[in-house]
């Protein structure tokens, strides 16, 4: 009856965790199911309870954390400015270490060369390498 009882409470935990989305309530529901392991051997009410914390603890401390690493690995959005480094541009008007434009995704933006003896020439391929300011620092493709 104790294991019908852990078993049930880590379902609805597990079902629970639907809504949330923090992983917490998965770990709770996986450690009572590890209680209910526990009570279906015949162990005592206080065992079950220790199975369940230590469970408990060890996989929201040290299981979770990692999850959460792995499930959300490469989710990063970059917005704004950091969107734009590493795009490719074209060179409007000639770029040096000073001065220039170049159009990014349908914008122009100033520019000036990432390496100051490079002078990248209209129509030129470019990445952005930086952006200081409003001015697009690039460096010419290979």
């Amino acid at each position: 009856m104790v294991a019908l009882v852990w078993l049930i409470a880590g379902v609805v935990l597990i079902a629970a965790e639907v809504i949330s989305g923090e992983l917490v309530l998965l770990m709770l529901g996986l450690a009572a199911m590890g209680a209910a392991g526990a009570a279906a051997l015949a162990v005592p009410v206080g065992v079950d309870a220790a199975v369940f914390a230590v469970f408990g603890l060890g996989l929201i401390f040290i299981a979770r954390p990692a999850l959460k690493r792995r499930l959300h690995r490469g989710l990063e959005l970059k917005t704004n400015v950091g969107a734009l480094i590493g795009k490719k541009a074209i060179v409007e008007s000639t770029v040096d270490a000073a001065n220039g434009r170049v159009r990014i995704d349908g914008d122009v933006w100033s520019a000036r060369a990432f390496d100051e003896t490079q002078v990248l020439e209209t129509g030129q391929t470019v990445t952005v390498m930086d952006i200081s300011g409003a001015t697009a620092v690039v460096w010419a493709e290979p």
